[in-house]
């Protein structure tokens, strides 16, 4: 969530591990891919081709500038149930570029436009998949946005990340381990008849 000076805490949009924070809308990469867009198709669409094709150019300018101004709202909002409307509002405009894109590249009059209309395509697909992607984790996340999180809150979160992590990597070692047993024939027995996972001991 964007921060104001405060210290107020961000919303977190992961890019691997550990999840990065931003506290500026302008520095989210699908921000600035989609802004980047923006501006190329303002300056794109000023191309001869679209004159006497209706309401086309304006159409496509709108469509995109709004991608990139809903994910700047919705980052500005305030919570996480705010910011996920408003990056499906940007995937629909982000849907309706491509649209048109597509319509274009179906028609003759934009025969000198075509690898560019390829290229555009190519770019508003990825700031789509980047927004299926941080919607996904937003959903999937516990942190509900700016309004609803302290730094009590924020220490419980990272803990049980940390833990997630730990049990995963303990999953796997326990994964390993079941493989040897079925590849060389060992088995877990207790030992002192305690309830512990026991010791590594040969059939006899």
């Amino acid at each position: 969530m964007a921060g104001n000076g405060l210290g107020l805490i961000t919303f977190l949009i992961p890019q691997g591990a550990p999840m990065t924070t931003y506290k500026r809308f302008e520095d989210l990469p699908v921000w600035q891919a989609s802004a980047k867009l923006a501006a190329q198709l303002f300056k794109w669409s000023t191309h001869r081709s679209f004159r006497g094709k209706g309401d086309l150019a304006n159409q496509i300018q709108r469509a995109t500038l709004s991608v990139s101004n809903n994910i700047a709202e919705g980052f500005e909002r305030g919570s996480t149930n705010d910011l996920l409307k408003f990056i499906y509002i940007a995937r629909g405009s982000a849907g309706e570029v491509r649209s048109m894109l597509c319509v274009m590249e179906m028609m003759e009059e934009f025969g000198e436009l075509k690898l560019e209309i390829v290229e555009f395509k190519k770019e508003i697909e990825g700031v789509s998949r980047q927004l299926r992607g941080w919607a996904n984790s937003l959903q999937n996340s516990e942190i509900k946005g700016q309004r609803h999180l302290d730094e009590q809150s924020r220490r419980q979160f990272d803990r049980k990340q940390r833990l997630s992590g730990f049990q995963e990597k303990m999953d796997g070692f326990r994964r390993a381990h079941e493989e040897k047993v079925k590849k060389y024939g060992v088995t877990l027995k207790p030992k002192d008849g305690g309830n512990v996972d026991g010791e590594i001991c040969a059939d006899e």
